[in-house]
């Protein structure tokens, strides 16, 4: 059966907090990802994308931290229900 925007994820989790793990995920994967291309900047002695690299794995870094924070409040909230 195909998923729809109305219809509750397979692992039974809520479209919310499942898209909320979602968006966490990826912005972890943003955060290696950055530092993956960093190094290879750095390799090429290519400060400036070194710099812009980090700056946008820093941002990603704190996304995540945000979305981890809201997620771990949202389940405990559940939990208690």
């Amino acid at each position: 059966m195909a998923a729809t925007a109305t219809s509750t994820p397979e692992s039974g989790t809520k479209d919310k907090n499942y898209d909320l793990i979602t968006v966490t995920h990826l912005c972890l994967e943003h955060v290696w990802r950055l530092d993956q291309y960093a190094r290879d900047a750095e390799g090429d002695g290519d400060q400036e994308l070194v710099t812009l690299f980090r700056k946008m794995q820093e941002h990603s870094r704190k996304g995540a931290e945000e979305c981890k924070k809201l997620l771990a409040r949202r389940l405990s909230e559940d939990s208690g229900n």
